[in-house]
């Protein structure tokens, strides 16, 4: 006999996409804002209505059966598209033309993003944009949840079956001290900018993890000083002279010539890194994330022509 859809419930099923997500009921509960005992109730009734268990106990703390992962991934599109609803309700009652909701990682604010978002508006003008710096992976996991329709993510990320398209290229470059003796060279190896300690951000962002695949590459270690969240942070320690740094050429110029910095051209293919615009169906977008697809299509294209 097929389950009853209405003994579905809608608190529920966020519940659980949270417990999953969180590793464990309490991380789960905590997450929702309800005690651990009543998130246990309720994923107890849950499982009792599909006829089904769907978490399971291991060393990495509660995980979801087979059952659970297909529950968990429909459980994830519906509650993203009952987000894309409300938001779609809301531009009616505010009169706006709708929403653009963006998560990007830092190597895009700091790149090509601001100025696209300023042809982006005046094309569209009646849009109102939900703009989110993020790292990566959570700007991939706000679309696979319904957060965001779109988001900006390294290459080297997972996305979970996300449709995507390369938005941008940009060339790593090394951030020096004007004095620094690196600064005097047409351009530097990355065994050699290794000799030297880093600045960085933090090991789990897309550009890290890209600088140290490189470095395992060509059988370097990466001496890390410091790490920190963002560019001009990341721009303020090498001027001080806590190291120095690998970053989107586009995100270091504007602090370069602000800080009296140097910037030195860095050999070999892995400097030329890309970013992506996932999206979970290209098909289903919203009118304003599709207006916003189109446009990066076509600044790619332009690129490849010009």
């Amino acid at each position: 006999m097929p389950i009853n859809l209405t003994r579905f419930d809608l608190v529920t099923l966020r519940l659980f996409v949270l417990v999953v997500d969180g590793g464990s009921l309490t991380a789960g509960a905590a997450e929702f804002g309800i005690s651990v005992a009543a998130a246990s109730k309720r994923v107890i009734e849950l499982e009792s209505r599909v006829g089904q268990t769907l978490l399971e106990r291991s060393q990495r703390g509660i995980v979801p059966t087979a059952a659970g992962r297909t529950l968990q991934r429909h459980a994830i599109e519906l509650l993203g598209r009952l987000q894309q609803l409300a938001v779609a309700m809301d531009d009616y009652k505010l009169g706006a033309g709708g929403h653009l909701r963006l998560w990007a990682n830092t190597s895009a604010f700091s790149g090509f993003l601001p100025d696209l978002l300023a042809v982006y508006m005046k094309a569209h003008p009646d849009v109102v944009i939900d703009l989110e710096d993020a790292f990566s992976e959570d700007a991939a996991r706000a679309v696979v949840s319904g957060a965001a329709e779109l988001g900006v993510i390294g290459e080297n990320t997972l996305t979970d079956g996300l449709q995507s398209i390369i938005c941008d290229t940009d060339e790593l470059v090394l951030l020096v001290p004007a004095t620094h003796r690196l600064g005097r060279l047409k351009r530097v190896g990355l065994a050699q900018a290794l000799e030297h300690d880093l600045v960085a951000l933090g090991h789990a962002t897309s550009l890290m993890r890209h600088i140290a695949s490189a470095a395992e590459a060509a059988g370097c270690r990466m001496r890390i000083r410091v790490q920190v969240r963002s560019f001009d942070a990341l721009s303020r320690m090498v001027a001080a002279g806590l190291g120095v740094a690998i970053l989107p050429r586009a995100g270091a110029a504007p602090h370069a010539v602000a800080m009296g910095l140097r910037l030195v051209p860095l050999e070999g293919a892995w400097v030329q890194r890309r970013l992506r615009l996932a999206m979970r169906d290209r098909q289903q977008l919203s009118g304003p994330a599709r207006a916003f697809v189109e446009l990066v299509e076509r600044r790619a294209g332009a690129a490849r022509t010009a």
